[in-house]
């Protein structure tokens, strides 16, 4: 039997470097419609915009989207959806996938597999993804912007980090992992979510998922069976994200 799950897409306006950035236009389209069409190919049950501002709000209704419209003092994207879990009415065991909406090349495979992976380990309040890093790839390794994570033997997280984890102090041993900022959660692990002491690490690190970690948690981690291309973060990445969408219609 097939899981059943929700994906909410958070989509705010206000952003320091792009202002605007989920009404964009990429291949004639704003960007946010190329990510809730990613998420309603995975096959979701509901897929919800999530927006404090009217103009992304009047936008999605434009392309069919359901919206949600929720509090403009959230302190992060899961306390939104935490909002989104509680206004749209969802049961605790409910599945919902965390898409930013900065993501239009999401493969839509990636959104079911985390769905899939956190309904297959019940025992897991949340579910994510990873993808090896090249022992050769010292620099992807070692940058900042770039989140590792280490697993057990079982694939649950051990840590996220900004640091090089493991260590390569003898490379070959345990190959790195570079963690993939999606989620799936149950509701009422949201609800709860929200209401959690933020951790220490959480504040060291800048990694909203070690407050799950440090609070006793669990995560389970797999490979992505498809690996993301990356997402608009400047101006400057539209012209690479069209480029993109041409070769994926040209390949259809």
């Amino acid at each position: 039997m097939s899981t059943s799950f929700r994906v909410a897409i958070p989509a705010r306006y206000a952003s320091t470097r792009f202002p605007g950035k989920p009404l964009t236009p990429i291949a004639g389209r704003p960007m946010l419609e190329h990510v809730w069409r990613r998420a309603c190919e995975a096959g979701a049950e509901e897929v919800v915009v999530a927006t404090d501002d009217d103009r992304i709000a009047a936008a999605a209704d434009g392309f069919g989207a359901t919206v949600c419209m929720t509090r403009s003092d959230h302190a992060s994207g899961t306390d939104r959806l935490a909002e989104v879990a509680q206004a749209r009415g969802w049961p605790d065991d409910a599945i919902v996938v965390n898409l930013q909406g900065d993501e239009p090349l999401m493969p839509p495979v990636v959104l079911r597999q985390v769905a899939e992976d956190l309904a297959a380990f019940p025992d897991a309040a949340l579910a994510t993804l990873s993808v090896p890093i090249a022992d050769a790839d010292a620099d992807e390794r070692d940058e900042p912007n770039v989140v590792k994570v280490v697993t057990d033997r079982a694939g649950y997280a051990l840590y996220f980090s900004r640091a090089p984890i493991p260590y390569p102090r003898m490379p070959a041993a345990a190959p790195a992992h570079r963690h993939l900022g999606i989620y799936a959660y149950r509701a009422g692990f949201l609800r709860r979510f929200s209401g959690l002491e933020p951790a220490p690490i959480e504040r060291a690190e800048q990694l909203e998922q070690l407050r799950a970690l440090w609070h006793g948690h669990r995560i389970h981690v797999t490979e992505a069976a498809a690996v993301p291309a990356a997402g608009v973060d400047a101006p400057g990445d539209v012209a690479r994200v069209e480029a993109a969408l041409r070769d994926d219609h040209s390949d259809a």
